[in-house]
């Protein structure tokens, strides 16, 4: 079917007439919005919690304006039902509003109206935009205002989507504690500044990204619970302006039935609406996250580096060529790949903080910004963790023989022996190895500091690796 041949209805506005597609379930305020940003052609469809978000909360206001006799039961139970549909995925894709979009959210907000409220329409055998049977603004969208309905859906669509994070990183963690318990007997070299420090086990190491990561897990669940505070109910400014005194609680109290989440209301709701607060935490947090995975990240290219003119202490798994010139070039891409997450996440965290402080007054037109990064933050973290659980982590092996030759050729390992030659000898036998290329072990017994006995007994993995043993 040609363009010109496509059916359209009318639909009205405060700007006037405009054809919409007669198929299409949005509305005339969502057709403007599609025109007017075309800005990252990311809709609101690309991140599934919050459409869901955005139509829980519009059940909650139709159940909250039904038990007030502020809404006919027939249409507040169209419009329940309409929200139920979409929170099970129907005409997900009819989400069609930019991310990032002039007013607030406000096309965001109305891009849920019109779909709630055409959906709700069909339930009650009307056609699409027979909006003088129940109408976006009227009914859908009574007692709201999209300065309290859209940031409640986005506290609450965060929650949603730290889920798959929170599910990704624990299972991460356990990958990396299981490589911890393999490599358990691995004897290796520990560095600071990339330079041979003391004998530690890979088991060790990996032990150490594990708790690292998982710590975050923790932190998770307590800004999350920041989130649980929102201001629905408090219409344009706070002060719930063309609401009914019980409104706010009794929305607030069905919000908590339906998703599932402890929502309270906020205690001041005139803060709660211009405040960002909870959201610069919640993404802070994600850096934070994102600069320990970008570690674990550079660690493991380090770790297998060469494989033979590198480090070469682990082998990761080989996922694809590496070269379009260099024959049996196999690239950390895995790794790689986690990096650039961890930098646009650190960006996006920028941005947000940028969007926070440039709120006035009582409201901040920025949310929009702050909305698209955290859940985009939120997205590719917990993809970057699955597929370096699953494409790299689980598949990596330790290069035994290069560990221990690494341990038996470092000179690192003098320092184990401190206690016993004192510090000056220690130098001295450090200064030697390094400068004609024989080991620590033959210089300390050719001078008879040490016998062999003692090198094998204070140098044994059991002496290196536990406090105080090397000087028993």
């Amino acid at each position: 079917m040609r363009a010109n041949d496509m059916k359209m209805r009318i639909e009205h506005d405060l700007l006037g007439d405009r054809e919409v597609p007669a198929d299409a379930w949005y509305g005339v305020q969502t057709l403007r919005a599609v025109e007017n940003f075309p800005i990252t052609g990311v809709p609101i469809s690309h991140f599934p919690h919050f459409v869901a978000a955005l139509a829980m909360v519009k059940a909650a206001a139709a159940r909250a304006n039904r038990d007030l006799g502020l809404i006919a039961p027939q249409k507040a139970e169209a419009i329940i039902a309409a929200c139920e549909e979409i929170v099970a995925g129907r005409l997900n894709d009819q989400f069609v509003v930019d991310l990032i979009q002039g007013g607030a959210g406000t096309s965001t907000n109305m891009n849920a109206n019109e779909v709630i409220a055409n959906l709700a329409l069909e339930k009650l055998g009307h056609p699409k935009g027979a909006y003088g049977h129940l109408h976006p603004n009227d009914d859908v969208n009574r007692s709201q205002s999209t300065n309290d309905a859209y940031p409640t859906a986005v506290c609450l669509g965060l929650q949603f989507a730290a889920e798959p994070l929170v599910a990704a990183i624990a299972s991460l963690q356990q990958s990396l504690a299981e490589k911890g318990q393999e490599f358990a007997d691995v004897i290796k070299m520990g560095r600071t500044q990339l330079q041979d420090a003391v004998p530690m086990t890979l088991g060790q190491e990996f032990d150490a990204f594990a708790v690292n990561l998982g710590e975050d897990i923790d932190r998770i669940g307590e800004i999350l619970r920041l989130l649980c505070e929102v201001n629905l109910g408090g219409t344009a400014i706070g002060t719930g302006l063309n609401t009914h005194p019980d409104y706010a609680v009794l929305a607030v109290r069905h919000l908590a039935e339906i998703s599932g989440k402890p929502v309270v209301p906020a205690a001041n709701l005139i803060e709660a609406t211009s405040d960002m607060g909870a959201f610069v935490l919640f993404s802070g947090l994600l850096k934070r996250m994102a600069i320990k995975l970008s570690k674990l990240a550079n660690d493991l290219r380090l770790l297998s580096s060469g494989p033979r003119a590198g480090l070469g202490e682990i082998v990761l798994p080989a996922m694809q060529p590496g070269s379009s010139i260099m024959p049996g070039k196999v690239n950390p891409v895995i790794p790689e790949a986690v990096n650039q997450v961890a930098y646009q996440v650190i960006g996006n965290d920028l941005a947000v903080t940028l969007a926070a402080e440039a709120g006035q007054l009582q409201l901040n037109a920025m949310e929009p910004l702050i909305v698209y990064n955290l859940f985009s933050s939120l997205k590719m973290l917990a993809t970057a963790c699955r597929i370096l659980e699953e494409r790299c982590i689980r598949g990596i092996r330790a290069n035994r023989e290069q560990c221990r030759r690494h341990v038996e050729q470092s000179i690192g390992i003098v320092t184990a022996l401190v206690p016993h030659i004192g510090y000056a000898n220690a130098t001295r036998i450090a200064a030697e190895a390094l400068a004609n290329g024989a080991t620590v072990v033959d210089l300390v017994a050719a001078e008879g500091l040490l016998t062999l006995d003692e090198l094998a007994r204070l140098l044994s993995p059991q002496a290196m690796l536990s406090p105080g043993a090397c000087i028993a």
